[in-house]
C-alpha cells in the first residue's frame, strides 16, 4: 500500500484500477497530515455505504405500510361480502309464516324480502357485525386521510402575458398524497445528507468530501425503486394492488429527487476540487486515457438531466411520440453510465445489480400479459382479429374477440402494425368479462371493446383507416394487457357513485354491468348505483346505448340511476333559430 508522502509527491505507483480504492480510502500512517485521523474517525469512508441503506429502510416502511393497508381492506371487503352471502343463503332457506303475503305486483318482487308481515311493523335490515377487521374507528380515520390526501388541486390556467404570446395551457399538480409524500422523501434525503457531519474536509487530501460520498450513495440506492415503480409488471403492484399506471407518478417524481441528489453529490467535488494540493497529478497517474478529471461523472449526470428534463409534462404532451422512442434507451445508457461512474465503490453497484435484475424480470415477467406469447391460443405470434366501428360524434370502437379475461376498469395496449407498426397506446377496456357476453368466435372468447375519441397521432390514424377502409375490414391486433383496474371490490359497498366526463364514460360501464350482474345474483351488498355522466351531446349517449338498456330492463328495480349534464347541446326554438343558454331568471 503507497503512503500518502508518496501519493503527494507525485510519483506513479504501480496499481491496478479497483485498487483505486486506497486512494478514496486514504489509510492513517505515522506520517498522515495531522487532521486526517480525526476527520476520518468523524465519518469513515469504509462505512459510507450504510447512507444508501438509509434510503433502503425509508422504502420499506412505507412498502409495508401500504400493503397493511391493502391486506386490510382486502379482508374487510371479502368478510363484507361473505357475511351478506349468509344472510341472503339464510333468508332463502326460511319458510314464510301463514299469515305473509306475497306482493308480486311490486318492485320488491324481484328482492329477498318479498314477504312482509299482515300486522305489525316491517322487519328490520340485520345489523353488520363488527369484527377486528370491519373496526370503524380506523375506517374513519382511512376515510379522513383519503378526504385530505385524494382532493384533486386547482388546474393553474397560464395565459398571455404581455410581449409573451402563449397559448392557453394549464398546468395540473399532483395530489396532496403525493405531493405530501415526495415533500417527507426531499427533506430527509436533505437531512440525512447534510445533519452528519463533517460536510467537507479541510483539504481534498483527507479523500471524498463525506456531503457527495452520502448523497452519491443515496442517489444510487434510488435506482431499483425508480425502475421498479416504471414497469408495467412489477412486484410492488402484486403486493399493494396499485396499478403501475398510479405508481407512474412516484416514478417521475423519484427521478427529479435523485437528480437533485446528483447535484448535491457533483458540487462539493468543485467546491475542494481534485486538482488543487497535488491531486491531478496523482489522478492523471491512474486515468491517463481519460482527458478530463470528472468524465464518468458528467457521463452519468447528462443522460440523467436528460431522461428528467423531457419527461416534463408539457414537453411529454408535446412530442409524446419522441418520449416513447427515447426513453428506456437513455435510460439503459444512464445505468451504464453509474456502472461505469461507481468503480464498485462501498455497495455501489449491489444497488445497480439489483437495478439490472428488477429491469430483466419486470420484462421476463410482461411475456404473461402479451396475447400473442402463449402457444395455446389461436392467436399465438399472430395477434387477433379486431374490427373498427365510427361511432357518433367521431368516436371510435375497436372491437377485438380474444382468449384474454380481464376485470372491470383494466386496460390494455393496443398495437395494429396495419395501422401504426410502432405505436402502442392504452386504453380502457368497456366491455365485460363474463358468460353473459360471449362472443361469436366461440365459447372461449369475449369481446374485448376498446372505444376512444380520436385526436392525433395514432388514434387518429385508426379513424382515417376505418373511413378509408369501411366497417367490413379487420385488422391485426396485438395487446399488452391487462393492468390496471380498482383495488376495492365495488360490491362490498351499500351505495356507489360512478362519475365521467364525455369518453371517460369507458372507465365506469364495465363496472356498472358488474354490479348489475352481481346484484342481480345475490352477489353484491351494493343496494344503490349512482351513475353521473356530463357529456358534450346527447349524440354520444349512443356510443353506450345496448349498455345502457341493460340498466334500464336488467337492472333490479330501483337500484341503478342515471344522470346525464349535457354542456354544449344548441337549443332550437320553433322559427329554427337557437335559443339563448338558460338563466336563473330565464328557463
Amino acid at each position: 500500500m503507497p503512503l500518502l508522502p508518496q501519493l503527494l509527491a507525485g510519483t506513479t505507483p504501480r496499481m491496478t484500477i479497483p485498487s483505486l480504492v486506497q486512494r478514496v480510502n486514504i489509510p492513517v500512517t505515522s506520517s498522515s497530515p495531522p487532521g486526517l485521523e480525526a476527520a476520518i474517525k468523524q465519518d469513515p469512508w469504509k462505512k459510507s455505504g450504510k447512507y444508501g441503506l438509509g434510503w433502503v429502510y425509508f422504502c420499506i416502511i412505507l412498502l409495508v405500510f401500504t400493503i397493511a393497508i391493502h391486506l386490510y381492506h382486502w379482508m374487510s371487503d371479502r368478510i363484507r361480502r361473505a357475511t351478506f352471502k349468509e344472510v341472503v343463503a339464510k333468508s332463502s332457506t326460511t319458510s314464510s309464516p301463514d299469515d305473509d303475503y306475497e306482493m308480486a305486483d311490486m318492485p320488491t318482487n324481484n328482492s329477498t324480502r318479498m314477504f312482509f308481515p299482515r300486522h305489525g311493523p316491517l322487519p328490520q335490515q340485520p345489523e353488520q357485525e363488527e369484527t377486528f377487521l370491519s373496526f370503524q374507528p380506523l375506517n374513519r380515520l382511512i376515510a379522513l386521510l383519503r378526504y385530505f390526501f385524494y382532493r384533486p388541486l386547482p388546474v393553474l390556467r397560464l395565459r398571455a402575458l404581455g410581449f409573451l404570446r402563449l397559448r392557453r395551457r394549464e398546468i395540473s399538480f399532483p395530489s396532496p398524497g403525493v405531493i405530501f409524500l415526495m415533500t417527507v422523501a426531499v427533506v430527509f434525503v436533505t437531512l440525512y445528507c447534510l445533519i452528519p457531519q463533517p460536510l467537507y474536509y479541510s483539504s481534498i487530501q483527507f479523500g471524498a468530501p463525506p456531503l457527495a460520498v452520502r448523497a452519491g450513495m443515496l442517489a444510487v440506492a434510488m435506482m431499483p425503486w425508480i425502475v421498479a415503480m416504471s414497469m408495467k409488471a412489477n412486484l410492488v403492484t402484486l403486493l399493494t394492488g396499485i396499478g403501475h399506471e398510479r405508481l407512474n407518478v412516484l416514478h417521475r417524481w423519484g427521478g427529479y429527487i435523485c437528480l437533485f441528489l446528483s447535484l448535491i453529490h457533483t458540487i462539493p467535488f468543485y467546491i475542494t476540487p481534485v486538482w488543487d494540493q497535488g491531486g491531478l497529478a496523482i489522478f492523471k497517474s491512474y486515468f491517463r486515457e481519460q482527458s478530463y478529471i470528472y468524465g464518468t461523472g458528467v457521463a452519468a449526470l447528462v443522460p440523467l438531466i436528460f431522461l428528467c428534463v423531457h419527461s416534463l409534462p408539457f414537453l411529454r404532451a408535446w412530442m409524446y411520440e419522441v418520449f416513447v422512442a427515447l426513453h428506456v434507451p437513455v435510460s439503459i445508457v444512464f445505468l451504464g453510465m453509474l456502472f461505469w461512474h461507481c468503480h464498485n465503490y462501498l455497495t455501489s453497484w449491489n444497488y445497480l445489480w439489483a437495478t439490472a435484475a428488477i429491469w430483466f424480470t419486470s420484462y421476463c415477467a410482461r411475456l404473461f400479459f402479451l396475447n400473442w406469447t402463449n402457444p395455446r391460443r389461436m392467436s399465438w405470434l399472430i395477434g387477433e382479429e379486431a374490427a373498427v366501428t365510427i361511432l357518433p360524434e367521431n368516436a371510435v370502437k375497436v372491437t377485438v374477440p380474444s382468449q384474454v379475461r380481464w376485470r372491470p376498469g383494466q386496460y390494455v395496449y393496443l398495437r395494429m402494425p396495419g395501422i401504426s407498426v410502432f405505436e402502442n397506446h392504452p386504453f380502457t377496456i368497456a366491455s365485460l368479462c363474463s358468460d353473459d357476453f360471449p362472443s361469436e368466435y366461440g365459447e372461449q372468447y369475449r369481446d374485448m371493446t376498446l372505444v376512444f375519441r380520436p385526436f392525433g397521432g395514432f388514434t387518429r390514424k385508426v379513424l382515417n383507416a376505418a373511413m378509408d377502409n369501411g366497417p367490413m375490414h379487420t385488422y391485426r391486433a396485438f395487446i399488452d394487457g391487462p393492468y390496471g383496474g380498482m383495488q376495492r371490490e365495488l360490491a362490498s359497498f351499500d351505495t356507489v357513485v360512478l362519475f365521467a366526463g364525455g369518453s371517460g364514460i369507458t372507465a365506469i360501464v364495465s363496472h356498472v354491468l358488474d354490479l348489475i350482474k352481481k346484484m342481480r345474483d345475490s352477489k353484491a351488498v351494493t343496494k344503490q348505483v349512482h351513475v353521473v355522466w356530463a357529456l358534450k351531446r346527447p349524440e354520444t349517449m349512443e356510443w353506450f346505448k345496448e349498455e345502457l338498456r341493460i340498466c334500464r330492463e336488467f337492472a333490479p328495480p330501483e337500484t341503478v340511476h342515471c344522470q346525464f349534464f349535457i354542456t354544449s347541446a344548441k337549443r332550437v326554438g320553433p322559427n329554427g333559430f337557437p335559443l339563448p343558454p338558460p338563466s336563473p331568471h330565464r328557463p
